[in-house]
């Protein structure tokens, strides 16, 4: 079951959830900043505002950028160098944006897992 968010506009995260939905593999994760994740390397995340950035390789993102006259993805204030910013045209066209989500979860594959950062019980 989807889990609710109070912040994002629900008809983006009504879009971002059909995205993920079309690969079983992807979770949706964050209640009030709704993000994707692969071994500890977030690779979409959904702003409260509705933007939603997507990680790709560089070879990719490059292409994307210049194909969707789109910038870097910016959250909190900071660029994040590795994520496009998806125009609002994009997201509400599922069928267009799928093969990117495939190639942003295929990428964050093959970065080390990161050590996870639950406590130890002794």
């Amino acid at each position: 079951m989807p889990k609710k968010s109070d912040s994002v506009p629900q008809d983006k995260l009504d879009l971002y959830e059909k995205l993920i939905d079309t690969n079983p593999e992807i979770e949706r994760k964050g209640v009030t900043n709704p993000y994707t994740s692969h071994n500890g390397h977030m690779f979409s995340h959904l702003s409260k505002s509705g933007t939603l950035g997507l990680r790709l390789p560089k070879e990719e993102r490059q292409a994307f950028l210049e194909k969707n006259n789109t910038t870097l993805y910016e959250s909190h204030g900071a660029i994040m160098k590795e994520y496009v910013k998806v125009p609002d045209e994009l997201l509400e066209n599922t069928a267009e944006l799928q093969p990117y989500l495939e190639i942003s979860f295929e990428y964050i594959k093959t970065l080390k897992p990161k050590p996870t950062k639950k406590k130890k019980s002794k």
